[in-house]
């Protein structure tokens, strides 16, 4: 049978080729569902199969909802619209249709689409149609005289005036035609992979209207704080409200392509509240993480439970030491190599803070960057990186530029790229301290901690900042939370906490948070760790420290008040730090002689 089927808004309206016929729309459907691009699971080809073979036949006036459930999902005839199956699995149908066409149809010659608004697929050519001239009909006939069939050739036989018209023609179409949906490599230059998760509307398992409420409002606070984090991708509210509760872990991974899905449920008994939260790799349906969170609703407001939750829920997973970049960093998945793996290299950098560390994530960002010019996350990680260059003299490049100009210039491009985002802010906040401009610096801070409150990274930078500028029980109550929310944090939370309850006169803790800190290849721990234990009177550990710092360090000592001054430390804590040093065994020279040899040194004739 070759029926045309008629196509609003196909290449026929354009040209005098004939709709696609019967014989092309099936092979295309088969070509579709064949595709390892399609899902090869769930009901999408079957219900594909369905609102096309009836179309094909005729039908289309009576593809309904109540038809597709029960011809397609076997519902009884009782079906009713209060049922949202079909309305949920046309929604992922588009979806996997215009993932296929965007990926493995680029080139197909038939496009079939479901609307919105109906379950009716329209079919049409996805190509202009070519033409076929001869030379003795130039005259007497259209210049886009079409040849049926599925693919054609244009003989160059125009006038040239009639050849640029047809050119414009031709590519004002195909830009019309094709441009709703960039090509896959269009896509991938733009930005980089990044670990994928979807949110699953979370289950009511309880009853009452506070608790569908309750359920309803977790999911919707979670869509809020997830896409803060910046180095993961989230799926947005519109897929996360077409899916069930239920859905299962490996459909998320042929409609979507996500490695995660965030799933759980809410249960309400009396005014005891459970929210039972789990992350799935969809790749397998392994659990990777689960937690329970137990509220009482007498002793708190819903909304601030239900925000609570969803903030604890978000750091744990999505922060740049949680849940998924440790499952990331311990075996990366085979797409997400490249510029995210220059992600995992920071934070592995960060926790470990050693010149041979930093010159490989350096690389690794700077040959991102060059692929993707608009990852601004990876502009503000480079931004980290150089700055570590001057404050910790980890492989320094020659350069007309400074170090602390090229984080500047890094930070603020990351800014531009995306204002808000909390990795950018970071860096440019600490770029601008080392730049000596502390106003400017802690204001920057300010802004990325109410950009991203749940962002621990953030969280301890912004707290090293402040306590090192003189805020020190800010700077240890910040650290504290950063520590709290995120127990396998870089051990530079613990450092600089050691050095908070040091200056705070709070010895035992001190010693309790530098041995956590344990990071033997930084220089800087062993100056911390020589001044707390001279301090507790651990002598042995502070002379050992002591040495091991001037040998990783011997430029220190000797620029102490310039390296101090640089970090913006008060003088009064600088003076501190300075007799812990002395106490630890270590020559320190006297801040008021260097101070008094640079002012006689400023007066000498130049």
């Amino acid at each position: 049978m070759q029926t045309s089927i008629p196509a609003e808004g196909s290449a026929a309206s354009i040209s005098s080729r004939p709709a696609p016929q019967a014989d092309d729309i099936s092979e295309q459907l088969e070509r579709v569902v064949s595709s390892p691009e399609f899902p090869g699971v769930g009901r999408a080809a079957a219900f594909l199969r369905y609102v096309v073979s009836e179309t094909l036949e005729g039908r289309g006036n009576r593809i309904k909802a109540y038809s597709i459930a029960i011809e397609v999902f076997g519902r009884d005839p009782g079906f009713t619209q209060d049922d949202p199956v079909v309305r949920i699995e046309a929604g992922r149908l588009r979806r996997s249709l215009e993932r296929y066409y965007l990926v493995a149809g680029q080139d197909d010659p038939v496009r079939i689409d479901i609307p919105k608004g109906g379950y009716v697929p329209t079919f049409a050519w996805s190509c202009p149609a070519s033409v076929d001239i001869g030379d003795e009909d130039a005259g007497e006939t259209s210049p886009f005289e079409v040849r049926p069939g599925r693919w054609w050739r244009a003989r160059r036989v125009l006038l040239p005036g009639a050849a640029a018209l047809a050119a414009v023609a031709i590519s004002l179409y195909w830009i019309g035609a094709r441009s709703p949906a960039p090509s896959l490599e269009r896509v991938a230059s733009l930005s980089p992979d990044r670990p994928a998760l979807v949110v699953a509307p979370f289950a009511n398992l309880g009853e009452g209207p506070e608790a569908q409420l309750y359920t309803a409002g977790l999911t919707e606070e979670l869509m809020t704080i997830l896409p803060r984090f910046k180095e993961i991708k989230v799926f947005g509210r519109e897929t996360s409200k077409s899916l069930p509760a239920d859905v299962g872990a490996s459909e998320i991974r042929a409609e979507f392509g996500a490695r995660y899905l965030l799933a759980g449920g809410v249960r309400m008994s009396g005014k005891r509240l459970r929210v039972t939260a789990r992350l799935l790799d969809t790749s397998d349906g392994e659990i990777l993480w689960s937690e329970n969170y137990d509220n009482d609703l007498a002793s708190g407001d819903l909304f601030a439970i239900q925000t609570d939750v969803a903030r604890k829920v978000a750091t744990a997973i999505a922060q740049p030491y949680g849940v998924m970049a440790q499952v990331d960093a311990a075996s990366p998945p085979p797409d997400d190599l490249g510029a995210y793996e220059c992600t995992l290299r920071f934070y592995a950098y960060r926790s470990e803070l050693s010149a041979e560390a930093h010159a490989r994530v350096r690389d690794c960002l700077e040959a991102a960057l060059a692929r993707f010019p608009n990852y601004a996350t990876a502009w503000a990680m480079l931004s980290i990186v150089y700055l570590d260059e001057d404050r910790y003299k980890f492989n320094p490049t020659p350069d007309q530029h400074t170090a602390i100009q090229r984080a500047l210039d890094a930070a603020r491009r990351a800014t531009q790229i995306d204002p808000n985002n909390t990795r950018g802010l970071q860096a440019l906040m600490t770029a601008l301290f080392f730049d000596r401009q502390l106003a400017e610096s802690l204001r920057v801070g300010e802004q990325a901690l109410a950009t991203n409150p749940n962002d621990t990274e953030l969280m301890g930078e912004f707290g090293t900042r402040l306590a090192i500028a003189g805020q020190w029980q800010r700077g240890a109550t910040l650290l504290d939370q950063a520590i709290a929310l995120n127990p396998g944090s870089g051990g530079f939370y613990h450092g600089t906490r050691a050095l908070a309850a040091y200056m705070l006169r709070d010895n035992q803790t001190a010693v309790l948070e530098i041995r956590q800190a344990n990071m033997q290849k930084f220089p800087l721990f062993h100056v911390v760790a020589a001044v707390i234990y001279a301090e507790a009177g651990m002598m042995d550990d502070a002379r050992r420290e002591g040495q091991v710092f001037v040998s990783m360090r011997p430029d220190f000592l000797p620029n102490i008040v310039t390296e101090l001054a640089m970090r913006n430390m008060q003088p009064e804590d600088r003076d501190r730090l300075i007799e812990g040093l002395r106490k630890a065994g270590m020559t320190v020279p006297d801040p008021d002689a260097i101070a008094s040899t640079a002012a006689t040194s400023d007066l000498q004739p130049r």
